[in-house]
């Protein structure tokens, strides 16, 4: 019976899309692939948008993603002089709880704070612009420990400095500092010590959240430098494959060494298969993993969808995101997830441009970086459907926080503004 109960237990983890000793409550959902799973979602938005539920512009200036644990919602940013990044606890009706400060944010270009939190047994796992590694108890607002990433790792970055979010699983939390140092650690998530540190290889970090698969029953986290996908065994920290195959470049460049690849979105995994893409015309890869997962075969690439910063989401067999034209703009892309072929290459009409995106009861939502278009689409190859939109005019900067939702309530930022929408 034992026997018989294990063989099931490995195959079912064979499709497994994510696994659950991940902490469900962190970056771009429950899985970490921007799939959400509320059902019974509005299938049309009134014409002036979505029912507000509440609103606030006192989250401090961010591009992380307002998060829900329980009855409240959490959400870093910075402080009123912009000096400290704050972690910060609301009710479900935007009445503000506590703000704690945690860490030093990024101090050259675009420092607003960029870590969205990973939630589990009722701590809160952050990563400051400076790489300071800081766990939160979340009903008292206190810190628990903390250590300098940045320093201790000796980390080294590209212009934007550090912006990751942690990966939570079994007993520990993972950073990913690059550098002469080590590549990937894993910090003990109760006491911040070391658990294990991978080789160097020697480049700049990514700007990418790592992400946790398992396959024929093994686990193994993907994250990325500036140049290089990685699969890094989760329970001793071995790098075991390395892809930088990445082709020539928009530049006429040869094989993507001629500078720093832009890499800040996570990989999506299904069955054995890994995509990712970059924007800066890098274009989107699939790989296969190998049945021992030491390995790795690229199947297709694409040349039409390389998403910028925005994600992207694998629904109904295709993938859904934006691509890169210029830093201001973009379409909206369908890619075939067996195939790598794209279904369409759309504009978003009215001004809006490239943004993330996330899904959930079989939706698509859409968040327009340049103006705050918010659209409600159709998930079909086809073409790009927009059903609904409305937009957000409060809050500063750029529109480059992902949205998430949680029990029929999509939650959004723009700067300093976050605000909740009923969507069920």
């Amino acid at each position: 019976m034992n026997k018989k109960f294990l063989s099931i237990m490995l195959m079912a983890a064979a499709t497994t899309v994510a696994i659950a000793q991940v902490t469900p409550y962190g970056w771009r959902g429950p899985e970490h692939n921007g799939n959400y799973p509320d059902k019974g979602l509005l299938s049309q938005w009134p014409e002036a948008g979505p029912a507000l539920v509440f609103e606030t512009e006192d989250a401090g200036k961010g591009y992380s993603t307002p998060l829900v644990v329980g009855d409240k919602v959490y959400i870093t940013g910075l402080n009123e002089d912009g000096t400290q990044e704050v972690f910060q606890c609301y009710t479900l009706d935007g009445k503000k709880q506590y703000t704690v400060e945690y860490g030093s944010p990024w101090r050259q270009s675009y420092p607003e704070t960029r870590t969205t939190p990973a939630i589990v047994d009722g701590k809160a796992y952050v990563i400051s612009g400076m790489a300071e590694i800081v766990c939160i108890n979340i009903k008292e607002g206190k810190i628990l420990w903390k250590v300098d990433g940045g320093t201790k790792y000796q980390r080294q970055t590209g212009m934007w400095g550090t912006a990751e979010c942690p990966l939570v699983y079994d007993d520990k939390v993972i950073y990913t500092p690059c550098g002469n140092m080590t590549t990937m650690v894993a910090l003990n998530r109760n006491t911040g010590e070391e658990i294990w540190k991978t080789r160097a290889i020697g480049e700049k970090s990514g700007y990418v959240s790592p992400i946790m698969i398992e396959y024929k029953g093994k686990r193994q986290i993907i994250g990325s430098t500036c140049q290089t996908v990685v699969g890094v065994n989760p329970d001793n920290g071995n790098i075991e494959w390395t892809f930088d195959d990445w082709g020539p470049r928009h530049s006429g460049g040869g094989g993507g060494r001629g500078r720093d690849n832009i890499a800040p979105n996570s990989a999506l995994y299904k069955d054995g298969k890994i995509f990712f893409c970059h924007g800066y015309d890098i274009n989107g890869f699939q790989l296969q993993l190998a049945d021992d997962l030491k390995s790795v075969t690229c199947t297709w690439r694409n040349e039409t969808l390389d998403t910028h910063h925005g994600g992207y989401v694998l629904v109904n067999g295709k993938i859904f995101g934006s691509n890169w034209i210029n830093n201001n703009d973009g379409a909206w892309c369908c890619v075939d997830w067996a195939t790598g072929k794209t279904d369409y290459e759309t504009k978003w009409s009215g001004g809006a441009g490239k943004g993330s995106i996330i899904s959930a009861d079989n939706k698509l939502f859409i968040y327009d970086e340049r103006r705050g278009n918010v659209g409600l689409v159709n998930p079909t190859p086809e073409k790009f459907d927009v059903v609904s939109k409305f937009r957000v005019a409060k809050g500063s900067g750029p529109y480059w926080a992902h949205m998430s939702i949680n029990n029929g309530i999509l939650y959004l930022r723009h700067g300093e503004y976050f605000a909740a929408y009923k969507i069920k």
